[in-house]
């Protein structure tokens, strides 16, 4: 098994959209930045060359500042506010660019390997950097 901490904004990805001549970019401008980042931690690890893969991910993303008090409680969440993000981004979607991207940095050859995948999104707490705890280890059934 093989953890790697990517620090990062996760960015989903979403869908393309064609610009003529054949040609389809992200229509996500988020999406590279992420990707960038977790296949460069993944370049830096080493996955062995396991024909079927299990891939465990954990994301944090960032809270917005309207789910915290103000002044001196600041640091303090509002009584209000979610304890789990319910909406977007789409954990799923956060799983696809991030398959993408793990593959990119050389944790497996092929998406196809991919037997086994668990994603969970969460809030960084106050003080936590926004990013990903990613599990790669060899899969089966």
């Amino acid at each position: 098994m093989t953890r790697v901490w990517v620090a990062g904004l996760p960015a989903p990805q979403g869908s393309k959209r064609h610009v003529g001549g054949g040609r389809l970019v992200e229509s996500s401008k988020k999406v590279k930045p992420w990707r960038t980042a977790v296949a460069t931690e993944a370049e830096k690890a080493d996955f062995g060359e396991p024909p079927y893969v299990r891939v465990v991910a954990w994301f944090y993303l960032p809270r917005p500042k309207s789910h915290y008090r103000s002044g001196r409680f600041a640091h303090l969440l509002k009584p209000s506010a979610p304890r789990l993000p319910g909406k977007y981004p789409d954990v799923d979607k956060l799983a696809r660019s991030t398959l993408d991207a793990l593959r990119m940095g050389g944790a497996y050859a092929d998406d196809a390997q991919v037997v086994t995948l668990h994603a969970h999104k969460r809030f960084a707490e106050f003080g936590e950097v926004p990013g990903a705890m990613i599990e790669v280890s060899e899969g089966g059934l």
